[in-house]
């Protein structure tokens, strides 16, 4: 098994892009990354001195084609890039293995995304409620699946991201699991990812995958009564945020979906929950 190795999920249309983010992958010095490439859905013509390239006939969604990212991989820490991300310096590998070798009951670290035109980060990067400093490092209870790094025993061990979610709140199912399992999730702002600045809701399903998939990992993981109530305050949330009324129903629409699809249920314990609360984020928000 090597060390580390870097999964890069694209869709064939930012070949400019996932050559610079496969350059700085190339770049670390003191380790040598595996390279994985999925092409979700899409022919690809990679670029040079990758490793492997995993070719999907149809989009698996976000979850699905990173899950197929780490099947395919053999290292013990998994770095996790979107195809138009890059490592904003080359020492991150390095750092990133240390973090991880001196804290065994570590199991995520989530990087700091940085716009490389304006420098700065956006307020939806930084997994923590309330207007909080991106330069500031804290433990976390979700991270931000194109920037970051898993330890790939315990993700394993989960069985990796729920591949039905599609896109959207996969991170939080994995953390939430993990945090129960006893692990710790980190985010760590000197570690740097350079990323564009670009809204999610550009993604014409963000609104209703988004409800829906609060609605499932409810399901999936909260204790009763809490399954109920962090997808009502969430659909009230977003139905306020909702800038037309077509939006507003189609929210509505996801929310019913969520509750006819078929889950498994493996509810975290009580503990978890405080343990989530004392971490700032209570799992009603």
């Amino acid at each position: 098994m090597t060390q580390t190795s870097v999964v890069l999920l694209t869709q064939g249309d930012r070949d400019r892009a996932l050559h610079q983010a496969v350059t700085s992958v190339r770049a670390q010095t003191g380790c040598e990354p595996e390279i994985v490439i999925v092409a979700n859905g899409a022919t690809l013509d990679p670029p040079p001195d990758v490793d492997r390239v995993v070719t999907l006939a149809e989009n698996a969604g976000i979850p699905g084609g990173r899950n197929r990212g780490t099947e395919a991989s053999s290292g013990e820490i998994i770095f996790f890039l979107d195809d138009d991300a890059r490592f904003a310096d080359d020492s991150i590998c390095n750092r990133v293995l240390a973090r991880f070798h001196s804290d065994p009951d570590l199991a995520v670290i989530s990087f700091r995304i940085v716009d490389p035109i304006t420098g700065r980060s956006e307020r939806r990067h930084v997994p923590r409620l309330g207007n909080s400093d991106p330069a500031r490092s804290s433990q976390v209870t979700t991270f931000l699946g194109g920037a970051c790094a898993i330890r790939a025993s315990a993700m394993k061990a989960l069985g990796g991201y729920p591949a039905e979610f599609f896109y959207a709140h996969e991170e939080t199912d994995l953390a939430w699991r993990l945090i129960d399992m006893g692990f710790r999730v980190e985010y760590q702002a000197e570690l740097i990812v350079h990323h564009p600045q670009a809204a999610p809701s550009r993604h014409p399903d963000y609104h209703s995958l988004s409800m829906r998939n609060r609605v499932l990992l409810a399901r999936r993981n909260l204790p009763i009564p809490l399954v109920y109530v962090y997808p009502i305050v969430w659909l009230a949330i977003s139905t306020v945020r909702a800038r037309s009324l077509e939006t507003a129903r189609r929210i509505l629409s996801a929310f019913r979906a969520g509750w006819s699809m078929k889950v498994e249920r493996s509810p975290i314990s009580w503990q978890t929950v405080w343990r989530l609360t004392r971490l700032g984020r209570p799992p009603i928000v």
